[in-house]
């Protein structure tokens, strides 16, 4: 059965504090510190997005995805949205990665059908040496004020999750000028200029460093780095150009407030190979694709961090009795006790179901408690 919408997102006042209620759900952020739960949380990855009627109704009243995101009461509304309606344990704000490259002064447009574009990309050392770091509370304060409002709507249901695209994955785009096959740009750029490649990353770093903060102390509780294109590189080039700057920004994040550690998520798509390593940053969750059984992901690492994900997000084409037997076979690879957060490989695709993803996510709150008692398994 559907659940009605709550409230709506409206402003207040941000000059006062917003209502600090203490959560009633915060089995995603125990889970994120290995801590013991009563089930297993889930949440998806892209879980504000197009395959939400309501999403498209908000988005028609934006304008545009842009407009959306810049939007505080209409991304409040788009972020709340799968909470109600789905049932998720833990809201991730909705905004975009490539907010970060806009507010350095880059034009960014989205064309309908063919993505993000930043029609002068960046291609030279001088135009790594333009490009400025900006003030999160300025330049994105429309963030910071979306996630004052979700916290108000919130009321302390479940946590609000804040993120970024890593360094590696920002400049594709900004190299690429959008969307990339073969990532030849960047590459070249990699190959035969390393020194200016460098000089944007650390730029990145300390901007995303510093727009993640802004966020906590906005009011997130947890945050995710997305590392999506840190697959297309070679080991010795994934450690060197996105791994090492990804630890720069760890290294400079709040770990705690509002009296309690705040959750850092690294998720690289085609990285696991490097589960190793990219738990060895001091991350608390590693973000698992579907490349890999979670079985082995926990030999390998379980015991140092906590895992997330990871079904197929193909899997929610299939018919919910399929879904729920996939959702029981990863909890008993995973086996019992903590320090798991049930979720996809990847973003939900926007023609799922809407139906097939409530199911996943009843599935896993009604099969997961038996893997949280002491002493029984199924």
């Amino acid at each position: 059965m559907r659940a009605a919408l709550a409230h709506p997102c409206t402003h207040f006042p941000l000059e006062y504090p917003y209502l600090m209620t203490p959560l009633t759900n915060d089995l995603f952020l125990r889970a994120c510190l290995r801590q013991p739960v009563e089930r297993t949380p889930v949440w998806m990855m892209r879980q504000a997005g197009r395959y939400l009627p309501e999403y498209r109704a908000t988005r028609a009243k934006a304008g545009d995805f842009l407009s959306l995101c810049k939007n505080p009461d209409l991304a409040c509304e788009a972020t709340l949205q799968p909470v109600d309606l789905v049932g998720v344990d833990a809201a991730i704000l909705f905004s975009d990665i490539l907010v970060i490259p806009e507010a350095m002064g880059m034009e960014l447009t989205f064309l309908h059908g063919e993505g993000p574009k930043f029609p002068v990309p960046i291609r030279t050392t001088a135009d790594v040496i333009a490009l400025p770091v900006p003030d999160p509370m300025v330049e994105l304060k429309y963030v910071m004020d979306a996630i004052a409002l979700v916290r108000k709507n919130l009321a302390g249901r479940v946590p609000l999750i804040g993120f970024s695209g890593s360094p590696w994955t920002l400049a594709t785009y900004m190299v690429e000028g959008g969307g990339s096959k073969s990532f030849s740009v960047i590459k070249k750029m990699l190959f035969d200029n390393p020194q200016a490649l460098h000089q944007l990353l650390g730029k990145l770093a300390d901007a995303v460093a510093a727009y993640l903060n802004a966020q906590i102390a906005s009011g997130v509780q947890a945050v995710q780095i997305f590392d999506t294109w840190g697959g297309v590189l070679t080991t010795r080039d994934y450690s060197e150009f996105s791994l090492d700057y990804m630890q720069r920004i760890i290294d400079q994040l709040t770990r705690e407030h509002e009296g309690r550690k705040v959750p850092v998520i690294l998720y690289t798509k085609g990285g696991m190979g490097w589960l190793e390593q990219i738990a060895a940053t001091g991350c608390d969750v590693v973000g698992l694709d579907w490349s890999i059984d979670i079985d082995q992901a926990k030999a390998r690492i379980g015991n140092k961090v906590a895992l997330q994900g990871n079904m197929d997000p193909a899997m929610l084409y299939a018919t919910p009795d399929r879904i729920r037997a996939e959702v029981r076979d990863i909890l008993t690879r995973f086996g019992s006790g903590d320090g798991h957060i049930f979720n996809l490989g990847h973003g939900i695709t926007p023609d799922v179901p809407v139906d097939h993803a409530r199911a996943f996510i009843q599935a896993v709150k009604e099969e997961s408690p038996a893997f949280h008692q002491q002493g029984s398994l199924p």
